[in-house]
């Protein structure tokens, strides 16, 4: 049977409605990850049955989705495409994000990606999706699909988790996956002892921040972008960065490297350019301003067999806050990959 939690409302409103998970403490006390449900899919209305525009996508099938750094979920386009296409979507602020973050906690910290699982599976238990290990129902047994969602690091989480847990899901869906360093994995090798060693010193310890604000700047409503949210659960100059952290993502990343070989198909949006210069400049409301997208490109092509990759021209590091007809634009994609393969 589905994990028994209790709902409240979410501070999103319009409906969403959002459910606290506990996990395992850790050094830092009572640790949780908080799962956020969207109103339930939309039905085809009666035109669009009279002119045979019924048919959605995604009917019968579940979506979970995970945020980037610094991030939590706020993007009520995302729930809405979903659900307009029927499927069900859930969003999941993981351990020491967003929603759950809890006071004296390291904010983002952890010091290994797979410790993730712990948040990923008690969220599929939930929705109804847990592991037959786990004794859980599962409704993909009962007709019901599942897609996994993951924007930046949420990109790299869910893929280095589909690859570990093969059959379990049904479409593996990534927004500009953070799954190589800036600087080449020629760079990443030469960092990667630095980092260890200080990871055994002082894994906590607050490395140099380089976000100079420009990302959230061309999100922002109040500035240069179109989209609210709240500054302490994503911050104008990101997450302080430690380096137990920053170990476990180039260790994802070195694993990505090596080829993984998830089952399922898997579509990836990236934009056309990156922009990763130190200073202001309003050509990055149409450009990738956190990542470089050319070696991520080249990466999207060892996580599986079965790879969509599109190319989004103008589209920003979040791909769903990018200007209206960019975002409208990757959605058809996604649309028609979805008609494809799912």
């Amino acid at each position: 049977m589905e994990k028994t939690v209790t709902w409240k409302e979410d501070v999103l409103g319009d409906g969403f409605v959002q459910a606290t998970l506990e996990l395992t403490p850790d050094s830092e006390g009572p640790v949780v990850a908080t799962i956020v449900k969207a109103p339930a899919p939309q039905q085809p209305g009666f035109l669009d049955r009279l002119l045979g525009r019924s048919a959605q996508v995604a009917a019968n099938t579940d979506v979970l989705y995970i945020h980037g750094w610094s991030d939590y979920f706020f993007q009520k386009n995302l729930a809405a495409y979903w659900r307009s296409q029927g499927a069900q979507f859930y969003a999941l602020d993981l351990r020491k994000y967003g929603r759950s973050i809890r006071p004296g906690q390291s904010e983002g910290f952890i010091d290994n990606l797979a410790d993730y699982d712990e948040d990923i599976e008690v969220a599929l238990e939930v929705m109804g999706h847990g592991s037959k290990k786990s004794g859980a129902n599962d409704k993909a047994l009962e007709g019901r699909r599942l897609v996994l969602m993951g924007h930046s690091t949420g990109g790299l989480v869910f893929s280095l988790w589909a690859n570990r847990h093969p059959g379990r899901a049904d479409a593996v869906v990534l927004n500009s996956p953070w799954l190589e360093y800036q600087l080449t994995a020629a760079a990443r090798a030469l960092v990667a002892p630095m980092l260890r060693a200080g990871t055994r010193i002082n894994p906590k310890a607050q490395m140099p921040s380089i976000d100079f604000g420009f990302y959230s700047r061309t999100v922002d409503k109040n500035k240069d972008g179109e989209w609210e949210f709240n500054y302490d659960w994503r911050p104008e100059h990101g997450f302080p960065v430690r380096p137990a952290w920053l170990n476990a993502i180039l260790t994802g990343h070195a694993q990505v490297a090596a080829g993984l070989d998830i089952q399922e198909p898997v579509f990836t949006w990236l934009s056309t350019r990156s922009l990763l210069v130190p200073k202001w400049n309003p050509e990055m409301k149409s450009a990738d301003i956190a990542i470089d997208v050319n070696i991520v490109a080249a990466r999207v092509h060892q996580l599986g067999k079965l790879v969509t990759l599109s190319r989004i021209e103008n589209a920003m590091h979040d791909v769903v806050l990018s200007a209206r007809p960019v975002r409208n634009h990757a959605f058809d994609e996604l649309t028609r990959w979805l008609k494809a393969y799912l």
